[in-house]
Parts: structure tokens; sequence; C-alpha cells
């Protein structure tokens, strides 16, 4: 009953903040209206300004902003017990991030759709522009090296997820190219391909296509960066029609559909039990501590949950996407609230699920190295003995997507499709902030050539700039990968 209460709860709360507090704020405090131009229109090119359509918008900018954060940080700070966690992702979200989130785009599509370094730039003077930019190009080098590992380490954990993985970006590059020459809707085109894609979840590690996976999970760590930084660069030089929002709009249909079916899984495993283990089904409780002020190992409490929970509640990233692409695809201003407001919310009610799965699925159960399985407490601490355990990379995404899965097959889902259906909602919301802070960064560095000098603004912004800037960034990103590898 716990666990509906803080479900239920917690989505309520978001339905409301949207319906009342978001649009409030974009009525009142924000004052948008459908009669002002917006810089999609007003600098068409085709290749980065691109009047699209708001469920289009929405779903590249909550692929883009989610990422792993509100997977990985919650999945660690539940540590610190569930309440501090649920608390802060809500209430965080509603008050702090959804706003940021709304005034950054909001901010950007009143100055002609330039990113947040641009415009403190112009507000501010000329020195402050370049120091804005140069943070910004370290944080998203660091975001770069950071996902390409991170989508690496998720390829190598579960290897079934490769190829439904793979298959997204041909997917994706067929729909965006029947709808350039066909002017279709975009509606019937994902849902084909949505279903193509959950069936190479299904099938997806079946005869050849397992050796396939499991040959590309031999790989090392720093080729599957180097591979996927590759995607990178063709990806941000090419026209968001191209790949980016048809991708990022299958992808976000993909997830929301996940999100749905763990809720679904979630209640069934509260009325009738999880998977049957030795024969019974196990009950579905809450198995984390309520609050635990000093866990082994971990720092203080205050501030460190606001620093581990940041994407799940507020994170300046955030900033980044508003203000770099999605200010540029925004068809009409009163869209704003659906996508700034709207998508964060949707990113808090991921989080309270990453936060249910680790302190409640996993009590379902867990798998030891003997094959036997172990639920309730002794599960959860399979996974939280102390900080340092539940630290890592791999403890952290594992933790989540043994405790979402778990709620899969309560739903008679066999544990095998459920653990790949798990990985592929992982490494795709990465891939889709890779992919993103890859043109981010691209648009960093045409801004830092054109801050040094007048007479580089033109090329920077040129063909040739767009492929000098991209290289600039997946180089770089490529580059600090590297030094942990190396260490």
């Amino acid at each position: 009953m716990g666990v509906f209460l803080i479900a239920g709860l917690s989505a309520i709360a978001f339905i409301l903040a949207y319906r009342l507090y978001g649009r409030w704020l974009g009525r009142r405090i924000f004052q948008l209206t459908a009669s002002r131009v917006c810089p999609s229109s007003t600098f068409a090119d085709g290749v980065d300004f691109v009047p699209t359509p708001r469920t289009v918008v929405l779903g590249h900018h909550f692929t883009s902003i989610a990422g792993t954060g509100p997977i990985v940080g919650p999945a660690i700070a539940v540590m610190w017990g569930w309440l501090p966690a649920v608390l802060w992702v809500v209430f965080g979200s509603i008050f702090i991030g959804a706003v940021h989130d709304l005034g950054s785009l909001v901010v950007s599509l009143r100055n002609e759709g330039q990113t947040i370094g641009d415009v403190a730039g112009r507000l501010l003077n000329r020195r402050v522009r370049v120091l804005f930019l140069f943070i910004l190009f370290i944080g998203l080098t660091i975001v770069l090296a950071i996902f390409g590992l991170v989508i690496a380490v998720v390829f190598r954990m579960f290897p079934a997820a490769i190829f439904p993985c793979v298959i997204q970006v041909p997917l994706a590059v067929v729909v965006g190219i029947v709808l350039r020459r066909s002017g279709a809707r975009l509606l019937l085109p994902s849902i084909v391909a949505l279903v193509l894609m959950y069936l190479a979840v299904i099938f997806g590690d079946v005869g050849w296509l397992g050796s396939f996976n499991v040959a590309m999970a031999g790989l090392p760590v720093m080729m599957w960066v180097f591979i996927l930084l590759g995607y990178c660069f063709v990806a941000s030089v090419l026209p968001v029609g191209v790949l980016l929002q048809p991708r990022d709009y299958i992808n976000a249909l993909q997830l929301v559909t996940a999100l749905g079916l763990i809720v679904i899984g979630l209640f069934v495993a509260g009325l009738f039990g999880g998977a049957p283990v030795d024969g019974t089904r196990p009950p579905l409780e809450i198995v984390a501590p309520l609050a635990d002020f000093d866990p082994p190992g971990a720092p203080l409490l205050l501030p460190f949950l606001f620093i581990t929970i940041a994407c799940g509640a507020i994170s300046g990233f955030h900033c980044l996407v508003s203000s770099g692409t999605s200010s540029k695809q925004v068809r009409s201003e009163t869209d704003a609230v659906s996508i700034g407001y709207g998508a964060m919310i949707l990113e808090g009610f991921l989080a309270v699920l990453v936060i249910l799965a680790c302190v409640a699925g996993l009590g379902l159960g867990v798998a030891e190295a003997d094959g036997g399985v172990v639920t309730g407490e002794a599960a959860w601490a399979t996974r939280y003995t102390s900080w340092d355990a539940a630290g890592g990379l791999g403890a952290k995404v594992g933790a989540f997507v043994d405790g979402a899965s778990n709620f899969l097959a309560a739903m008679a889902v066999p544990t095998s499709v459920a653990l790949a259906f798990m990985g592929v909602f992982v490494a795709s919301f990465a891939a889709t902030t890779l992919d993103t802070a890859c043109r981010l960064q691209r648009y960093v560095v045409q801004e830092l050539a054109s801050s040094a000098s007048d007479r580089w603004r033109a090329a920077a912004w040129s063909l040739p700039g767009r492929y000098i800037a991209t290289g600039i960034a997946v180089v770089l990103g490529a580059a600090l990968a590297a030094i942990p590898a190396s260490g």
C-alpha cells in the first residue's frame, strides 16, 4: 500500500502542478501569446531553425534533458532513505526544475533563439559572454565523455540491448526522409517504427542476432565511445528533421510507453506479488529505510542529497537544451509550457519510479552468483551495503534495471526480455542526450569562434565551420573519455 500511495500522490501532485502552476506561470508571469513570431519561423534554415509541432519538440526536449541523470542520481540517493529522495524530486521538480526549464526556454524564444551564453554576453559584456561560453564548453565536453562511457557500460552489462538500440538509427532516418519528401504526419510512421523497435527488443537476442550482441558487447569500452561519438558527429551536422527529430520522437514514444508499462507492472506486483520465486509470489513492499542519516561511507545528507539528485529535480544542463535546440524548433510561444514545464514534470515522475524500483522493486528478487534468488531486505542489501558499493556506475544502473524488470516480470514478461527492455530504456535515454549535447557543443564552439573575431563569424556558421566545430566537440569528448581508461 505504501508503494501505491507514493506513486499515486506523486502523479497527482505533478498533474496538478502542470495544470495549475505551470499554466499560471505561462499566462501571468511570462505572458505567452501565439501572436508573437518564434525564432524557428524568423530564422528558418531547414537545419537548426525548423518550425515543429509541439509533440515532436516535447519528445526531443524530454529525451534530451532526461538522459541517465534521473536514473543514476535517485538510484544512489536512496541510501539516505526513500523519503528525502521522494520529497526532493517532487517539490524540486515542481517549484525549481520545471520553472527553470520554462524560464530558460522563454528567454531564448524572445532573444532570437540564442543560447544562454549569447544572451548573457549581450546583456552584460563580451568578456562575460566568452567566459560563460567557455564554462559551457567544459561542461558539454564532460557530458559527451561521460554519456559515451555510460552507454558503453550499459551495452557491456546488457548485451541484448545492443541490436534494439542500433536499429533505432536507420528507422529514424527512414521516418525522417519519408516525412521530408511526402509531408505526411509523423504519428503513423513513428508508431510503425515503435512496433519494430519493440519487436527488436523481443527477438533481437535470438539466433545470429544474439551472437552479434555478444560480439559487440566484447568490444573495448573506448571503441564503443569512438563509435558513439562518430554517430554524434553525423547526427549533429545533419538537418534536425532527418535524424534528430524523428529519432527523439520515436524514442519519446518508446520511453513514455516504457514508463506506462513500469507503472502497470508496479500495480500488478502490488496486487498479486512479483514473479514466483520457489513457487511463491513475493509481496511488493518497501525494503529500504524511510530515512538513514548516516549510511556507511556516505557524505552528509545536506547538501549532498541535492547534488546527487540533480537532473531529477533541477539541472543547469536543461537550460542548454531549452536555449540550444528546443527554442529553435518551437512553432508557437504557447507551446513553451508543455515543452519546458511539462517535460520536467515527466522527468520528475520518472525519478519517482526509479526510486520505487530501487526501494521496492529490488525486493521482488535479485539473482545471486550461485543461481539462487534473494528477496526482501536481503535483496536490497545486495546493492546497498555501503555508499561505495552503491556508488559505481554498474551498481547504479543495475539496481534500477533489476528493480524495474521485476515490475515487468510480475506481468509474466520473461526475465530476459524484461532485462533487455530496461537496458534499451537506459541506453536510449543516454543516447538522445549524447547527440543533443554534441549539437549544443557545436553551437558553443561556433559562438566562441564568432566571439574571437567579427571576421570569423560568417566562417564559423558556414557549412565547413559546422563540420570543424563538430569535429572539435567529438575529438575532445573522446580524449576526455580516454583518460579513465588509461588509468
